[in-house]
């Protein structure tokens, strides 16, 4: 069986139960080198066949797997976060299903909640944003003109935007573009979860200039919306006069 695995963030504790002892079974693992800490690596039993995606292009992801499956042997193809974003595992499973080759996908821990986790934040409150996009910078890798930033930043709900910070002064421009106003509070997140991690606080005004200083120009998330500053309403889950299935008022 081919299992494609959601890594986690980084901290090699938070992948998933399931994924970790599917690492511990496998006969083969291709990780994302990139990306996947390889700490992940300790959870493989000694002997066991490694393979790092970053030096390997598709064609050749795609033999080791075809040959392992023929010889029977169970694979741990491990991506960083969730593989369901921009986790190029599409391409991947249509040519598994074409060849016949049956697969399971073991979801992870998204960079963006771990992020969030970082801060931290919750990134939906009530009284100001129920929503939450996921999304990225226009890169080598198109996106719809519906789907540009500015196009998502008229919503004015909480933004994450992935694969863009090294393009920093694009995404503000963008944001502002949209309807941001430049007092907009805006987090980025690099490394989250690793030992590693730095953590830029500011406002659409400002945010650039941080991440330059810094010298971030990868692996980080950008997190944008006035969720992360304004006043909210407290849940009605948890108010005394909230009744539901499992509780009734108290008033």
């Amino acid at each position: 069986m081919i299992y494609f695995i959601g890594a986690g963030p980084g901290d090699p504790e938070l992948i998933t139960v399931k994924g970790a002892k599917l690492l511990q079974q496998a006969d083969v693992v291709i990780y994302a080198g990139s990306l996947v800490n390889p700490k992940i690596l300790e959870y493989c039993r000694p002997g066991v066949e490694i393979y790092n995606s970053a030096t390997m292009t598709r064609d050749e992801v795609l033999a080791v797997i075809r040959r392992a499956h023929q010889e029977q042997l169970t694979v741990a193809r491990v991506h960083t976060g969730d593989p369901a974003l921009y986790g190029a595992i599409q391409e991947q499973m249509d040519a598994l299903a074409a060849l016949g080759i049956p697969f399971e996908v073991v979801p992870g821990v998204s960079s963006f909640l771990a992020a969030a986790a970082a801060i931290p934040h919750e990134l939906t409150l009530p009284g100001v944003t129920q929503t939450v996009i996921l999304t990225r910078l226009e890169g080598r890798t198109p996106v719809p003109e519906r789907e540009k930033l500015r196009e998502l930043a008229r919503h004015k709900s909480t933004m994450c935007i992935f694969l863009s910070v090294h393009q920093m002064d694009q995404v503000v421009e963008e944001l502002l573009a949209g309807g941001y106003t430049p007092q907009t509070p805006v987090l980025v997140v690099e490394k989250a979860s690793w030992p590693e991690e730095r953590l830029l606080r500011g406002t659409l005004a400002d945010i650039a200039d941080q991440v330059k200083e810094a010298g971030i120009t990868r692996t980080a998330l950008v997190l944008v919306g006035d969720v992360f500053n304004s006043p909210y309403q407290l849940s009605q889950l948890y108010d005394p006069q909230f009744c539901h299935g499992y509780r009734s008022s108290r008033t």
